[in-house]
């Protein structure tokens, strides 16, 4: 029902969005074996850490635009 009323207003959910989100788990996951990895890598560690901050918020963006009206 929820999927029938989206259809008729037009949502702004596009199928990218999942592997987007899929993606943020991904790096979330990396920077958490990289931070308790026994050997420490710094240069992953801020790497993948700046790649999360800038995924987190491309999927913040992309769940406002979501609840957004769309008219």
């Amino acid at each position: 029902m929820f999927l029938a009323a989206a259809a008729e207003t037009g949502s702004n959910f596009k199928t990218f969005d999942i592997f987007m989100i899929l993606f943020t788990i991904l790096i979330l996951i990396g920077v958490v074996r990289l931070l308790t990895a026994r050997q420490k890598n710094k240069f992953a560690i801020a790497f993948g850490v700046v790649s999360l901050l800038v995924f987190l918020y491309s999927d913040y963006a992309m769940i406002m635009n979501w609840f957004s009206s769309s008219q």
